[in-house]
């Protein structure tokens, strides 16, 4: 919890040892800490070079702790001043390069990002630097573009950042495709479904995008791309199979603009698997249902419904609503 002001595990358990007890002397604080004697002096130098402990002048070899209130507080407050010059820094660095780039050179448009590190980590730069809106296409096959963590995803919405994704329907079928779908849904992001994407990519605020460089079983590498003509295409890309994309509904969010018969949540989420390409099957096994109760509630929608065929039944279903457009 302190490793925000300099305190590694160690240290950090040398102090709340030394703040229980007052004072100790080295030996019996090793005892304590489980650690070798020499170890626990290199805690205890470490915490006396940021004012949290100090030798004690009567008793020579005994260590006292400071009183956190005062201690923590004046290097949470150096802290702090640090964070706001480091913030003024970064913001005088970026007026700077703006001055710069107003016309900047053909070679400045473009950067090479090289092995798996390299990519995710600037891959995470980008997400976490948007300030309105993500657009990405996700492919089926893992690129280390377009697959991020969770908790640079949780913070987005936090921000205020939109998210459009349009994700290739063989996704859907990999192990965890249809956790991680209902988890971005359910964060407010906007998803949609297609039968392939043309490439993965990820778009931030029309200023950056990021696309792979490798084919699968390749050294990971990708190509950043900032504010340009080629932008501007990879943005104008990335629109067109939004449009042409199908948008999909998981859980049991949304009402129906009918009245009579109203599907359920499940029978939802089935109709919008369905309408995204994936089979009877591939819906039982994905939503942890037999094949037959699936049949069996498309039996029953298309009786809701009024319709004999699957076909008018989709269009049923956005004519009423149960599906968005």
């Amino acid at each position: 919890m302190l490793g925000a002001i300099g305190l590694d595990e160690g240290q950090e358990s040398a102090y709340r040892v030394l703040v229980a007890l007052g004072a100790a002397e080295v030996p019996d604080l090793a005892h304590r800490l489980t650690l070798p004697v020499p170890q626990t002096e290199r805690a205890l130098r470490h915490l006396e070079r940021h004012g949290l402990a100090a030798q004690s002048s009567a008793r020579p070899g005994r260590w006292v702790a400071a009183p956190p209130g005062v201690a923590l507080e004046a290097l949470l407050t150096r802290q702090r001043h640090g964070l706001e010059q480091a913030e003024l820094a970064a913001s005088l660095l970026a007026q700077e390069y703006r001055a710069e780039a107003v016309e900047p050179a053909v070679h400045d448009l473009v950067e090479v990002v090289q092995g798996a590190s390299a990519v995710a980590h600037r891959f995470h730069q980008i997400r976490l630097g948007a300030q309105k809106e993500v657009c990405a296409l996700v492919s089926g096959r893992p690129q280390g573009v377009t697959r991020t963590d969770d908790e640079a995803e949780d913070r987005a919405p936090v921000r205020g950042v939109d998210h459009r994704v349009v994700i290739e329907r063989e996704v859907l079928t990999l192990p965890s495709g249809i956790r991680e779908v209902s988890t971005a849904l359910a964060r407010g992001e906007q998803v949609r479904v297609t039968a392939q994407v043309p490439a993965a990519l990820v778009i931030a605020d029309r200023t950056l995008a990021m696309v792979p460089l490798t084919a699968r079983g390749a050294e990971p590498a990708a190509l950043v791309v900032h504010a340009s003509g080629l932008l501007e295409s990879l943005a104008g890309l990335f629109e067109a199979v939004w449009r042409e994309s199908l948008p999909l509904r998981l859980g049991a969010g949304g009402s129906p603009e009918e009245s009579g018969a109203v599907p359920d949540g499940t029978d939802l989420e089935i109709l919008s698997l369905l309408l995204a390409g994936m089979t009877d099957a591939s819906v039982a096994k994905h939503l942890e249902l037999g094949l037959r109760t699936v049949q069996r509630r498309v039996k029953g929608l298309m009786e809701a419904a009024g319709v004999t065929t699957r076909l008018q039944l989709g269009w049923h279903a956005y004519e009423r609503g149960w599906v968005a457009r």
